[in-house]
């Protein structure tokens, strides 16, 4: 690869003007929504033709519904979202190989990133507060790290350029929409979260210019560990190289169970963070019982203790609880970025800092 000059990002400055001046926040929940839709087999479907059963392809909607996302991200900008995340979480062709839609790679994601830009922008011209869109990658089913038969540790079904050849497709398509950043989000194996990254320097490579990323690692248990065995600190520092714009974490758990690890992350990251966590704990039933103004009062005493500095919400949460936790912080100032002292920091499952 030959090496270019990249073009630094007028998203990434804009960003960081808004979240200097106050708590951003992002939006919530979108498979959650999009089941409270009742749709059915032939609105994820449409005259597409494809070979299987499209039912639970959210993402295909943005081709087949897309005044269904589209009604999502209108509420959830309603409620004072300042970031729209795509519905494109499993808009990669290793996951919509499931549904026979890996043709459609390109189009889903290119659409998706449209309709959100066009919504942010139309809520920016407004009042002129900016709205960002942020073009989201999930993990996919399959991990880096970790072999999926118990009787061959050195077993991978995909390695890591395959990967980022997946996470560049998407990603390509998601800028070309008009994604200002690209999300790596709900991060359970950090070789997966490399892959992304390198997707997006390739990217940029191509591009001549800067598209900043955003990471969010989702942990697997109480002990603040990912699928892959790292800790918070060891995870932050196997991706600060990065230059993210943002480092958070989201899903598995509910605000009151992330919180340590919150506070553990807002010492040692030279960034923004950004947290969006569950509704609570879903029931018996996979449903989530906690209320708007139960979770705002829970990051509310993140955002009191100086912890974050972009907030919002991932499974079970809706656009009320996003303007709860959008009125709670409202005044607050952002967590100020702190300025860590120069040590060689690496990680392998823990974090490992030499001593000056």
């Amino acid at each position: 690869m030959t090496f270019q000059s990249i073009r630094p990002s007028k998203a990434r400055a804009a960003f960081l003007e808004q979240a200097s001046q106050r708590i951003l926040i992002t939006d919530g929940a979108f498979g959650t929504q999009i089941q409270t839709k009742g749709l059915v087999e032939a609105d994820y479907a449409g005259d597409l033709g494809l070979a299987k059963d499209q039912k639970g392809n959210n993402d295909i909607l943005a081709l087949t519904r897309p005044e269904v996302p589209e009604s999502i991200h209108r509420a959830y900008f309603e409620a004072g979202a300042d970031i729209a995340e795509t519905n494109t979480f499993s808009a990669n062709k290793i996951s919509q190989a499931d549904y026979a839609a890996e043709d459609l790679v390109a189009d889903i994601n290119r659409e998706s990133a449209a309709l959100a830009r066009r919504l942010a922008d139309e809520f920016a011209d407004k009042d002129g507060r900016p709205r960002f869109v942020a073009g989201a990658i999930g993990p996919t089913n399959k991990t880096l790290s970790l072999s999926p038969d118990v009787n061959d540790p050195g077993y991978r079904e995909i390695d890591f350029d395959y990967l980022t050849e997946i996470y560049r497709a998407q990603c390509e398509a998601l800028v070309e929409g008009g994604a200002d950043f690209i999300l790596i989000e709900t991060v359970f194996d950090t070789l997966n979260a490399k892959a992304g990254i390198m997707a997006v320097r390739q990217m940029e490579q191509a591009l001549g210019r800067e598209v900043p990323i955003m990471l969010s690692m989702t942990l697997t248990d109480l002990s603040g560990r990912n699928l892959s065995g790292h800790t918070v600190e060891a995870f932050w520092y196997a991706v600060r190289h990065a230059n993210p714009l943002t480092v958070g974490l989201n899903c598995s758990f509910g605000a009151t169970q992330l919180a340590p690890h919150v506070a553990a992350l807002a010492k040692i990251a030279d960034c923004c963070t950004m947290h969006y966590p569950n509704a609570g704990l879903p029931n018996e039933l996979g449903e989530y019982d906690e209320m708007p103004d139960t979770t705002a009062g829970y990051v509310l005493d993140w955002a009191r203790r100086g912890l974050v500095n972009v907030l919002g919400g991932c499974c079970g949460s809706t656009p009320q609880h996003i303007a709860a936790m959008a009125k709670a912080v409202k005044g607050i100032a952002p967590r100020q970025i702190p300025e860590p002292a120069r040590k060689t920091r690496l990680a392998g499952l823990e974090p490992f800092i030499m001593a000056a």
